[in-house]
């Protein structure tokens, strides 16, 4: 089935075909172009990325992301912005206001792409996947930390010894082995912890969770090192063939 749009057919294979000069079209901003084209009116275009607009206020406004102004400033931290819409997105972390919300779980997002990229949780969607070893991630982010593993870069550098790490959150917990610091603390018995995974194992003592079981004997232990120790117990009592 054939769809008119202007003087311009598109095939349901995305193929765009203009009817007055014949001319076959690959994307909808070509189709964008010659419709306006025929129509007589002025078209703007950039030369530098040959963008096209209908309207000179709208390519003023394109501009800024080759010229790289940035005349919006946020009144409260003075971070730059190049067109308003950007700034005005900003001050919502500033205003703390949440308008876009997930209608599965009611969590609620300061900025659309953040609410469109959690989404992906309860899809089960992973649209990035890494080239070298398949693997895939909601997040392009995610992927990205995770080529650090085929290739080997470390860019982050620990300034007191040297020690270089892939990811930066590495590099911060590593910190705190030269700075002492155990910024994860219980609220039971007020212990502190230097890896929120430290805490979690702690936790297990005020709860009494024993999630890790001998198969041999049933006991059961809040962590699995401890359940690792109890199995040689079982090792020493096999018999020996």
């Amino acid at each position: 089935m054939l769809t008119q749009t202007s003087t311009c057919l598109i095939t349901q294979e995305r193929n765009v075909t203009c009817e007055l000069n014949n001319k076959s079209l690959s994307d909808k901003r070509s189709l964008n172009m010659n419709t306006f084209i025929h129509s007589g009116k002025k078209l703007y275009v950039l030369k530098v990325c040959m963008v096209p607009f209908t309207q000179k206020s709208n390519l003023d406004k394109h501009m800024v992301i080759h010229t790289g102004e940035k005349p919006y400033v946020c009144v409260v931290c003075k971070k730059l912005f190049s067109l308003k819409r950007y700034l005005s997105k900003h001050m919502l972390i500033h205003t703390g206001k949440k308008p876009y919300v997930c209608e599965v779980c009611k969590i609620s997002f300061s900025q659309k792409e953040y609410l469109n990229k959690h989404m992906l949780i309860h899809t089960g969607e992973k649209p990035h996947m890494c080239e070298v070893c398949k693997k895939s991630f909601s997040v392009k982010s995610t992927l990205n930390k995770h080529k650090l593993i085929h290739t080997g870069e470390e860019p982050h550098i620990c300034e007191v010894c040297n020690r270089s790490f892939s990811l930066k959150h590495n590099l911060y917990r590593h910190m705190l082995i030269h700075t002492g610091g155990k910024p994860q603390i219980c609220e039971v018995c007020k212990k502190s912890f230097r890896s929120k995974s430290n805490l979690k194992k702690h936790m297990l003592i005020h709860t009494g969770k024993e999630p890790h079981m001998c198969e041999v004997c049933n006991k059961s232990f809040s962590l699995k090192h401890n359940l690792n120790t109890h199995m040689l117990i079982h090792a020493i009592e096999k018999p020996h063939v």
